[in-house]
């Protein structure tokens, strides 16, 4: 759709195709999953039931802007032809009470003023109405003083019409101003991957906005759907949990000049710390992503919404750089925007990943031992140790430990000071040696 607006390149959408045909079959069988959130960003929740239908009417400004436009013009539409009609049965009525519609002789004495000139039907007092109401004068009806409930009648008309004309364009300037609207040029990467950063599994996506006008105070929000089970045996079918993006500030915040890739770093405490490459196509998950922010030229708060399902999320995958410098200004290729390349990275979960280096984590067998820095020989330092359990045999400092190490136990997590155990090395050999 962008594309063929002119806001992005064709070849945008057709590299975006080439990377769909070339990613693997994964569970293209299984039935489609349900989404929260599509990938457009509207919920994907239908409300049933619903049995007090009154409460969209103590809100009716609300809900006629949530309306469909067609619906909304309908009710515009509807609202001002009743209007009309209404008063203009008032004034017939009041010109056949005084006598207005009778015929009159041309050629006879004149009869008495009537309370609105040049009314002698339905179809001249309807005129009249839409002439009150829309502030038309044509300059052959107008009110008399002869009157005062036709003076009455004016003023109510014309009251009425600025509530209907101030309500009409109140919900058309809302609808057209909506922070969906400025969601459009937001986009997101159709897919999401999962690749090392810094040493540690991390999720990741792009997102870019394609306006030169910023979103102030961008912040965004990625939560984790699924279905849990407590240990009372309650089902929880949608449980949402927060997951922390990586940033240096330790917020949300993020200043979208250009396009951005957005990480969360996968580590003890996240929703996906037991995700590994086989259960990935298995786990009935969501993660969603929620940009918000204030729109620089309207100052409206916006929201801009997708999610990624398993079969959307690439293990193993990187984005391509897309910026460039280019004659002193840094440029973005958006025909590359979705675009991975595939690097070798371990199928294991972050779980698994730490408890092969050795870190203890629950019930786990493994204890970590031998940890951090050691002393080796006159002022140096050495980095040594190796994850075993209670079979394993042990490591090299074990026969020169003394009574008095201090041992430290924390629930299961056992810490040894290797630092005396070095030093008490030291002075054996010490000894030693002045032998």
């Amino acid at each position: 759709m962008l594309a063929r607006k002119g806001l992005l390149p064709d070849g945008f959408l057709l590299t975006r195709l080439a990377e769909d045909q070339n990613q693997p079959n994964r569970s293209r069988s299984k039935s489609q999953r349900a989404r929260f959130i599509t990938k457009s960003g509207s919920c994907n929740v239908a409300h049933k039931n619903i049995r007090e239908q009154g409460r969209f009417l103590q809100d009716v400004f609300t809900t006629m802007v949530d309306l469909k436009w067609q619906h909304s013009l309908l009710i515009f539409t509807s609202a001002f032809l009743c209007s009309w009609m209404l008063f203009a049965m008032a004034w017939w009525l009041m010109a056949f009470a005084h006598g207005d519609l009778e015929p009159r002789d041309p050629n006879g004495e004149p009869g008495p003023v009537p309370c609105v000139t040049a009314i002698n039907s339905f179809t001249s007092a309807f005129l009249f109405s839409i002439e009150v109401q829309v502030t038309i004068g044509f300059g052959g009806r107008m009110v008399t003083e002869e009157c005062p409930m036709a003076i009455t009648v004016l003023i109510i008309q014309n009251i009425l019409g600025l509530i209907i004309n101030a309500v009409m364009l109140g919900c058309v300037f809302m609808k057209t101003a909506q922070a969906n609207r400025r969601a459009e040029t937001l986009i997101f990467s159709r897919n999401a991957v999962i690749a090392p950063r810094n040493g540690r599994p991390a999720f990741m996506f792009r997102v870019g906005d394609l306006r030169k006008s910023m979103i102030i105070s961008a912040t965004i929000q990625l939560q984790v759907i699924r279905r849990t089970v407590t240990t009372e045996g309650e089902v929880i079918p949608v449980c949402q949990l927060d997951i922390q993006v990586e940033n240096p500030l330790r917020s949300n915040g993020i200043f979208l000049v250009s396009p951005l890739i957005i990480s969360h770093t996968i580590e003890r405490g996240s929703p996906l710390y037991e995700l590994s490459a086989q259960s990935l196509a298995l786990e009935d998950l969501e993660i969603l992503v929620i940009l918000e922010g204030v729109v620089e030229t309207t100052g409206i708060t916006m929201q801009a919404r997708t999610s990624y399902i398993p079969e959307e999320i690439l293990w193993g995958r990187r984005f391509v750089s897309i910026i460039t410098e280019e004659d002193g200004r840094y440029c973005v290729d958006y025909s590359k925007f979705g675009n991975t390349i595939p690097i070798r990275m371990s199928s294991l979960s972050a779980k698994e990943l730490d408890q092969t280096r050795g870190v203890q984590e629950g019930t786990s067998d493994v204890q970590l031992q031998g940890w951090g820095l050691v002393r080796a020989g006159r002022g140096g330092f050495r980095r040594g140790g190796r994850a075993c359990d209670s079979a394993a045999p042990q490591p090299w400092y074990a026969q020169a430990e003394k009574p008095d190490k201090e041992v430290q136990q924390k629930g299961q997590k056992k810490t040894v000071q290797l630092e005396v155990i070095g030093r008490q090395n030291e002075e054996d050999s010490l000894e030693d040696m002045s032998d």
